[in-house]
């Protein structure tokens, strides 16, 4: 009897009365997985005229969340869970210190003390909207923001700290890593509920791509071209289309100049110690990408160019020897941030607001412009989920595809009702327009600019009927790009 009633006084609960008048409510809840002791749901109405109501209720109301296993089955803290969940977290090193980074910037200082079971959507809520206010979580005090920590003499880059908010995306990859911190509590039976299913995320950023126009490619290339090395760099950057890391890392023995196919399947990426290392691509596959002619010979000169070092030096280059290696045998990688900060120090020398990545988005953008489907762009870009992530991210809006979407379908639209009769449509034969010609090709302007130039040097004034003639393009698109190219002049 004695064995059997110690559990049924321990399911019941007790109410004990305070010194001040006011009742706890205790009632146990199982055994602590992480601390392995004693676990007891515990709540206190203070003092009053119904407090004994109260408490009475409140005692149901923990026994009814024990017998649901509704309740919180842990006294531990958010700092404690999140180091639990990353010793069992499975990512890329280079996910994983963006994780840690941001665990330990944002969410220890504000949320690493408190009990996983007081973690609700209101809570979530107010720690996203004091990231979106302010990243330093200054809350309001005024202070000066030194420009480092160590003893310093303070010249102006020590000011008065403003606040800058957390970027949407970023506070998204924060709720992110809670969701699934709280996720493993749920699956370790800490608690009953994902308290980040509910809360209302930051909504998803809206993609905005800026590659750099024809115009500006052209003036990039040519001034990295002043070191044939870099040049090709950035050309194959351009041209294929493919990740910083995976230029890094791509060897000679991944050339086909033959074939004109070139094979990406390493990247240089951070390593767990933080040290660079060569590993698969992020998406864990080999691509084999076409190369054009001219791609093909820029890389033939390039290895040309390295057979005459080597020569030099009385060696051979080895097919594992890396395409754009720093080192005079070719045995090391480039450095990828190294190769950021040069493209960034030559955007600023143009005056091109542009990074590397972008090249990315501008191979992406004048594929899907010259009317290359989707899932080939994807391919080339080492894209998953059907071209989705390319369409939504890479596909920057053309003016020029613009364009001549707006010419395809006005050259399909009815005939325009007359405006003083009032009799309906004009009939396509017997009415005054001429009927539109489709769109014209990129190639069609070019060589239309190139006339147009010829003429201007020769002292002469083409109109707007003219280029279109020699085009054979409507006359409000010669029109148009009489306009374009005198303001361009």
């Amino acid at each position: 009897m004695t064995r059997q009633a110690a559990p049924r006084q321990r399911q019941r609960g007790t109410i004990d009365t305070l010194p001040s008048g006011a009742f706890r409510v205790r009632v146990y809840a199982g055994v602590d997985p992480l601390t392995k002791r004693r676990h007891d749901l515990t709540e206190v109405i203070p003092p009053g005229p119904n407090a004994a109501r109260e408490a009475e209720k409140a005692r149901t109301r923990l026994l009814s969340q024990v017998d649901e296993r509704r309740n919180p089955r842990t006294r531990a803290t958010m700092n404690q869970l999140l180091d639990r969940w990353l010793e069992v977290l499975h990512v890329e090193p280079s996910t994983r210190r963006g994780y840690v980074l941001k665990i330990e910037k944002h969410i220890r200082p504000m949320l690493g003390g408190v009990q996983v079971a007081r973690v609700d959507a209101e809570l979530l809520e107010t720690f996203y909207a004091r990231l979106r206010k302010c990243r330093d979580h200054c809350d309001g005090r005024r202070y000066i923001q030194h420009r480092t920590q160590r003893p310093h003499e303070c010249d102006d880059r020590c000011r008065r700290h403003a606040c800058d908010g957390l970027s949407a995306s970023t506070i998204r990859q924060i709720h992110w890593i809670l969701s699934g911190a709280l996720d493993r509590a749920v699956r370790w039976k800490w608690m009953a509920l994902n308290p980040a299913d509910q809360a209302d995320k930051p909504a998803l950023p809206h993609p905005d791509p800026q590659p750099p126009s024809v115009d500006e490619a052209a003036r990039i290339v040519t001034e990295a071209w002043r070191d044939p090395d870099w040049g090709t760099f950035v050309w194959c950057a351009m041209t294929l289309g493919a990740r910083r890391g995976e230029l890094c890392a791509l060897r000679w023995q991944h050339v086909d100049l033959d074939t004109n196919v070139v094979t990406l399947r390493r990247a240089i990426s951070v390593g767990a110690d933080g040290d660079l290392v060569e590993k698969g691509t992020k998406t864990h596959q080999q691509r084999r990408t076409v190369i054009d002619v001219d791609t093909a010979e820029v890389l033939a000169e390039h290895r040309r160019r390295w057979d005459e070092r080597l020569r030099a030096l009385g060696l051979e280059l080895s097919p594992a020897a890396y395409v754009f290696s720093p080192a005079p045998d070719g045995s090391s990688f480039p450095v990828p941030d190294t190769m950021t900060q040069r493209y960034d120090r030559l955007a600023k020398r143009l005056g091109i607001a542009s990074h590397l990545h972008a090249l990315r988005h501008y191979s992406a953008t004048e594929l899907i412009a010259a009317g290359t489907d989707i899932r080939t762009v994807a391919g080339r870009l080492g894209h998953g989920g059907g071209g989705a992530t390319t369409l939504r991210v890479y596909a920057a809006w053309l003016s020029e595809a613009d364009q001549r979407a707006a010419s395809a379908l006005s050259g399909r639209m009815p005939a325009r009702p007359t405006a003083d009769t009032g009799d309906g449509p004009r009939s396509p034969t017997s009415g005054s327009r001429p009927p539109r010609r489709p769109p014209a090709p990129r190639a069609a302007k070019e060589a239309a600019h190139e006339w147009w130039k010829q003429e201007v040097a020769a002292g002469k004034s083409p109109t707007g009927a003219d280029i279109a003639r020699v085009a054979d393009v409507d006359p409000s698109v010669g029109r148009r790009w009489r306009r374009e190219w005198t303001s361009g002049a």
